[in-house]
């Protein structure tokens, strides 16, 4: 299971991003991360960004309350979440 770690109003969570994926999903763990692929070419930072939605229509949160605090352009990031998400993170990583 992916680590959640809390940094004051933040939960800390390392997410391994795969683009070009046939469809856009979140689940799955690999070394500790949590598996995100979306459909986005990692162009213009388009796959970040699809991160960054998938991320934030899942855990309910805006857009713009989800940061990519480390590996913008790497497959494995560090992405900070408001606290209000660790609910809903907890239940999509059961």
């Amino acid at each position: 299971m992916p680590t959640l770690r809390k940094d004051g109003d933040r939960i800390l969570l390392t997410v391994r991003l795969t683009p070009r994926a046939s469809a856009n999903a979140i689940g799955g763990e690999r070394d500790g991360a949590l598996l995100v692929r979306v459909t986005a070419a990692p162009v213009d930072g388009a796959a970040n960004e699809a991160l960054v939605a998938a991320l934030a229509t899942a855990t309910g949160v805006p857009p713009s309350a989800v940061r990519i605090e480390r590996g913008a352009s790497a497959r494995l990031k560090l992405v900070s979440l408001p606290a209000v998400a660790l609910g809903p993170l907890e239940r999509m990583l059961k």
